[in-house]
C-alpha cells in the first residue's frame, strides 16, 4: 500500500516516491516516525464527537496538502512537533481514554499510516476517528479497514484549479469522493449510542470560503444526491479566518460574511441532506485555534 521494497512513499495521492525512512522527505515534509504537536480533550468537534468529556484528539505534524489558509498552518506547514516512538503514540491514546476520552482523534493522519497502523494494533476501548483533509487513496484507505471506526473527511472544493491553487491539489475533486465512497463502504451507516456519541460512520466536513458558494452549493448537491437521509452527516463550517499565507491571496483574506453564510445555510436546508450540523458565527474566531505547545506529547 504505502512502500515498496525500496521504501519509497504512495501512501498519498501525490505518491512522491520519496524514501521517508532514509530522511528523504516528500510533500508531506515528515519522516518515517509520527511527529505530534499535541494530544488533549477536545470539545470544539461535532456534538456526537466530542461529547460531554471531549474527543482525545492527537494532532500530528505535517500534512499531504498544502492549503494556504490552514488554521494549523504552524504544523502543518512550518512542521512544529516532537517526533515520537510509536510505543509513545500508544501510551498518548491510553493517556486520553484514561482522562475520559470518548474516541481518539487522528488529526491529519495520513502520512503516518503505516505507524499509526502499528499503534492500533491491539483494539482500543473507544472508537477510533480519522481526522482527514479527505486527499487519500483508496488503498491506503483499505489498509485502515477495521482499524477505524469513524471517519471525518474535509470536502473543500468541487473546483479543481482552486484546489490546484490554494491546496496544491491535482485532480482533487475525484480523488476525494472516491476516498469518500470508500470510507462509507467500510463503515456503512452512521451508528449514535443512548448518549447520542457517533459509534461508526461518516461526518463530511466542508468549510465555506469567503467568495466561493457556488463551490459549496455544488458540494452539498453532489453529498445529498450520493448519500439517502441516515447513511452519513454533512458539517457545513463557519469557522474560516484568515490565516496562514491567505494574506497572500485577497480573495481569501477576510472572513465569510454574514450573507454568504445565510445563503449557504439556506440552500443546506432546502438540500436532500437531513443529518448533519452547522456551526454559529462565533466559531470564526482565532481563539478556537490550538496552542502548539506540546501539551500531552
Amino acid at each position: 500500500m504505502c512502500y515498496n521494497t525500496n521504501m519509497e512513499c504512495y501512501v498519498c495521492p501525490h505518491r512522491c516516491g520519496a524514501d521517508r525512512k532514509n530522511g528523504i522527505y516528500g510533500s508531506c515534509g515528515m519522516g518515517w516516525n509520527p511527529v505530534v504537536a499535541r494530544a488533549h480533550l477536545h470539545t470544539w468537534e461535532e456534538p456526537v464527537i466530542s461529547g460531554s468529556r471531549g474527543s482525545g484528539t492527537v494532532f500530528f505534524s505535517g500534512c499531504n496538502l498544502h492549503c494556504v489558509f490552514c488554521q494549523n498552518y504552524d504544523i502543518s506547514s512550518r512542521n512544529f512537533g516532537r517526533e515520537i516512538s510509536v510505543e509513545r503514540l500508544r501510551e498518548i491514546y491510553g493517556e486520553l481514554i484514561a482522562k475520559g476520552a470518548h474516541n481518539i482523534n487522528l488529526v491529519t493522519p495520513t502520512h503516518f499510516t503505516e505507524a499509526i497502523l502499528e499503534s492500533l494494533a491491539e483494539p482500543l476501548s473507544v472508537p477510533v476517528v480519522w481526522n482527514t483533509s479527505g486527499f487519500e487513496t483508496t488503498d491506503t484507505l483499505r489498509k485502515l479497514k477495521g482499524k477505524v471506526q469513524i471517519y471525518l473527511p474535509d470536502l473543500k472544493y468541487s473546483d479543481d484549479m482552486a484546489a490546484i491553487k490554494y491546496s496544491n491539489a491535482y485532480d482533487y475533486f475525484g480523488i476525494v469522493t472516491r476516498a469518500i465512497r470508500e470510507m462509507y463502504n467500510q463503515v456503512g451507516d452512521y451508528r449514535l449510542d443512548g448518549e447520542g456519541l457517533m459509534t461508526k460512520g461518516v461526518i463530511i466536513r466542508h468549510l465555506l470560503l469567503p467568495g466561493r458558494l457556488e463551490d459549496t452549493k455544488r458540494i452539498i448537491d453532489w453529498v445529498g444526491s450520493n448519500f439517502k437521509p441516515g447513511q452519513v452527516m454533512f458539517s457545513l463550517m463557519h469557522q474560516y479566518v484568515p490565516c496562514g499565507r491567505a494574506a497572500e491571496y485577497p480573495e481569501l483574506n477576510r472572513k465569510v460574511t454574514e450573507d454568504e453564510y445565510e445563503v449557504a445555510e439556506l440552500y443546506l436546508m432546502e438540500s436532500a441532506i437531513e443529518d448533519g450540523f452547522v456551526q454559529e458565527e462565533a466559531s470564526a474566531d482565532k481563539d478556537f485555534v490550538p496552542i502548539w505547545d506540546l501539551t500531552g506529547v
